[in-house]
């Protein structure tokens, strides 16, 4: 029996040499640097057992890893029983534009079917669920509202309450953690597919964090039955640089930390980068020649993004390549000047926010944000100061609910 102990744990070191060197105390548990941040899914000793005789459901994108192999392939190779992959927006394997479709398929290098959770197919059905014994869920979050795999998780863990399945999160850190601002949405008519949830912009929880939030918070009809596998070493003020791109126009450090403030700028006439290489780290618009003289062409890029905001036009704005990330860190704000400045230098003005819904007071901005407020707000005129202070009343309150569910300091 100790020969076998020995062996399991001699293969789990061989699955995640290339993330960090792996030691093991006299009882066989891992030893960690206490400085290092080590995510739920790299603590392969505190759940693999847990998955072993059982038929696994895993939810997972290119951001799922078990150090530098896909946690598909890592458990795969480890003898667990993988019967079905389902992917969110962008696909399993991460290689499908923002908002396109994903269909359904069988993965090339597994052959494990892939079940495509971004689409009409939002939550797993019960058919889907009948042949597995145990959920995981595993994806590297971003922090945003806007960000929709908080609403594939809301999802996930509603169909796993009414199936009677029990989902195993493995968290990661939330590289924008130390920001929570922005309106709250308050309003169903603001709900859409990029905002289901009464929370402000930013949120400031892991998904760990979050799932206990959504139980918490009565999401759900019935609660889902959680185990958290925790990151190791980590808080929210913590800096964490993402060892994988989350999303194809997330391929930066910089487009990270500024996706909460730059996002924003869907569902206006600026382009925030997409159409190029570096998406949500330059701002822009046709309109703004002569007021800029940074400038930059959007054009399709499969992928990453087929149809742009003014593809194949040049733009003029704001290269925030160079931007300083750790003032964001600093004042634990969203940058909300970068949307004043733009909005009251197109010349415009009438047609900055896009339009959204039919037949409604309601643009595409205003189901980003949450609210139709900060665009009355803008074209109003209001200061950013007093933009903020409205915001107030309803970041305290969410403050003290999320104090309840928070796993880290």
């Amino acid at each position: 029996m100790l020969r076998l102990i020995s062996l399991f744990f001699l293969t789990l070191s061989a699955i995640n040499s290339t993330a960090y060197p792996a030691q093991f105390a006299s009882s066989g548990e891992r030893i960690y640097d206490k400085s290092e941040i080590i995510t739920g899914a790299d603590q392969t000793e505190k759940y693999l057992p847990f998955l072993k005789g059982k038929r696994i459901g895993v939810v997972a994108n290119q951001s799922s890893m078990i150090g530098q192999k896909s946690i598909v392939d890592s458990l795969v190779s480890l003898g667990i029983k993988i019967v079905k992959v389902f992917g969110p927006e962008h696909g399993f394997r991460g290689n499908a534009s923002n908002g396109a479709a994903v269909n359904n398929e069988i993965d090339a290098k597994t052959g494990i079917p892939i079940i495509s959770l971004y689409g009409k197919n939002q939550k797993p059905t019960k058919e889907q669920l009948a042949d597995i014994d145990l959920m995981v869920f595993d994806i590297q979050d971003v922090g945003c509202r806007y960000y929709t795999n908080i609403n594939t998780l809301e999802y996930v863990m509603e169909a796993c309450a009414e199936n009677n399945k029990e989902l195993l999160i493995l968290d990661r850190p939330n590289p924008n953690a130390y920001v929570v601002d922005g309106p709250v949405m308050t309003d169903d008519k603001f709900k859409s597919a990029i905002g289901i949830h009464y929370i402000p912009m930013t949120h400031g929880m892991t998904i760990g964090e979050f799932a206990q939030y959504l139980n918490g918070e009565g999401y759900l009809k019935e609660q889902c039955k959680l185990n958290i596998i925790k990151v190791a070493n980590y808080d929210h003020d913590m800096p964490y640089e993402l060892p994988i791109n989350p999303s194809p126009n997330l391929n930066t450090q910089q487009a990270v930390m500024l996706f909460p403030s730059l996002c924003m700028f869907e569902g206006t006439a600026i382009n925030e980068g997409r159409g190029t290489y570096m998406p949500f780290t330059v701002l822009g618009a046709p309109a703004l020649k002569g007021k800029y003289s940074f400038s930059y062409k959007p054009v399709s890029i499969p992928g990453m993004s087929e149809r742009p905001n003014h593809k194949d036009s040049v733009c003029y704005g704001l290269d925030l390549r160079n931007y300083d990330i750790n003032k964001l860190r600093r004042s634990r704000q969203i940058d909300l000047s970068l949307l004043i400045e733009l909005y009251n230098a197109y010349p415009d003005k009438a047609h900055f926010f896009t339009p959204g819904r039919a037949n409604q007071d309601i643009s595409a901005f205003d189901l980003r944000i949450g609210t139709d407020q900060l665009r009355k707000q803008i074209i109003a005129g209001v200061s950013e100061a007093d933009i903020r202070k409205s915001w107030e009343p309803g970041l305290q309150n969410f403050k003290a609910t999320r104090m309840k569910y928070l796993l880290y300091p």
